[in-house]
């Protein structure tokens, strides 16, 4: 949904990715590292520890998707 705020450059193109949105996948890539390194620091191989990462990091979009406005 676009939102009204949004500003666009003349000709029609815009920014790739909104402030909000590029904060978003930040936080969740932050989220997805962070939780991949205790992974691997609590003994788990890396192939679980990159599952980890990808589900928190998954899980991190919806939540600051949700609480980011």
């Amino acid at each position: 949904m676009p939102r009204t705020g949004d500003r666009e450059r003349p000709g029609g193109d815009g920014p790739l990715l909104t402030q909000r949105a590029a904060i978003v996948f930040l936080l969740a890539a932050l989220a997805g590292i962070g939780a991949t390194v205790l992974a691997v620091l609590a003994g788990k191989g890396w192939p679980v520890a990159v599952s980890v990462g990808g589900g928190t990091a998954a899980s991190a979009v919806l939540f600051f998707e949700q609480i980011i406005d």
